[in-house]
């Protein structure tokens, strides 16, 4: 069944959400040349601290409580075959990401991040616990190869679930904000967004996920094209609601809602790798002054990843050959940003510094 008219977009919550005022680039790009330093030596460092700068509209920007949260959901195609791990092992990760041993964790750990959970639509009943919030939706998508993954209902519930939690750290004055997710089946996932928005052929899309051997790629591949024949959605010009009621998670689907309302508390936005990516394309799809606020952290290894960040314009921070998600892109780059907005505002200038600069 095709949900494009089930959920208009008048039923989202409005967002406000506005290109950054480019007035203080003049002044912002002085400053960095104005460093000791040959001009532009610093790379994408330097691009990143004007973006900073300019989403905090500020000659001195601040990070001020950067966190990542990791949106865990299942996906009723993981019974389908299209991961060569069970369902059971979102779950398991989250308890594992609950108990500190997780790749996320360390990252965090090491980069001075904090880090939360969220259960966006686990198939399983957690106990209440420190860093674990309590989002549900439903206990798992309906298998996408078979009927739409979840009901316009669904859909608008957890965008709406998103953007509160994103308020909810904007007001306890988190300003930098890193999506991560875990959800057995979500690279399937990502995988049919990418060709619904951006009109990559499918099977560009479609990569290993968790480590498919030859036939269980082809395995994914058939079962992803049965799910878009099915779907109909015109590739390339799809409803971005649509494809999220269609194909998406609980767990992309409420990063795409916490995206939204994270870039109209203009906070900076820490994008990891394909299905972090997918739910960002779902956003700019929506209001695309979104992706000034997203600093883009790595280039998955996942094929579908770069159909959807050439379709964002982005350049990411890292090229790692990460595919492991959880953020673990996002927690890894954060040091750059935060080498960017240090050297923005403690690097002396050649005037301040008695340096000569170019004749």
């Amino acid at each position: 069944m095709f949900f494009s008219f089930w959920l208009p977009f008048a039923m989202l919550p409005a967002f406000a959400i506005l290109p950054p005022d480019p007035g203080l680039i003049p002044q912002l790009a002085a400053k960095i040349d104005a460093k000791t330093k040959p001009l532009g030596a610093l790379g994408q460092l330097e691009r990143l601290a004007l973006q900073a700068g300019l989403v905090q509209q500020s000659l001195s920007p601040e990070l001020r409580q950067a966190q990542i949260l990791v949106f865990a959901g299942d996906h009723g195609a993981a019974r389908a075959g299209v991961s060569a791990y069970p369902q059971e092992v979102t779950w398991q990760m989250v308890e594992n990401f609950l108990a500190g041993g997780a790749a996320i964790n360390v990252f965090c750990r090491a980069n001075g991040l904090g880090l939360a959970v969220v259960d966006a639509g686990v198939a399983h009943d957690f106990a209440p616990r420190p860093g674990l919030i309590a989002a549900k939706v439903a206990p798992g998508t309906a298998n996408f190869v078979e009927a739409p993954a979840m009901h316009p209902d669904e859909l608008h519930l957890a965008l709406a679930r998103g953007a509160a939690l994103a308020r909810e750290r904007a007001a306890q004055g988190c300003n930098v904000l890193g999506f991560g997710e875990m959800g057995i089946g979500n690279t399937a996932a990502a995988a049919l967004l990418a060709h619904a928005l951006t009109g990559a052929p499918l099977a560009d899309c479609v990569g290993r996920g968790t480590g498919l051997d030859d036939a269980g790629l082809a395995r994914k591949r058939a079962l992803l094209q049965r799910a878009a024949a099915r779907a109909g959605l015109p590739p390339g010009a799809a409803d971005p609601l649509a494809a999220l009621a269609e194909f998406g998670g609980f767990e992309i689907a409420m990063m795409t809602g916490a995206m939204l309302a994270a870039a109209e508390a203009r906070m900076l936005l820490l994008i990891d790798g394909f299905i972090v990516s997918a739910a960002a394309l779902a956003a700019a799809r929506l209001y695309p002054a979104l992706v000034e606020y997203c600093v883009f952290c790595h280039r998955s290894a996942e094929p579908g990843h770069q159909a959807v960040l050439d379709a964002l314009g982005a350049q990411p921070l890292l090229d790692l050959d990460l595919r492991l998600g959880e953020g673990t892109g996002a927690a890894l780059a954060y040091p750059l940003l935060r080498a960017a907005v240090a050297f923005l505002n403690e690097m002396a200038s050649f005037e301040s510094a008695g340096v000569a600069g170019k004749v």
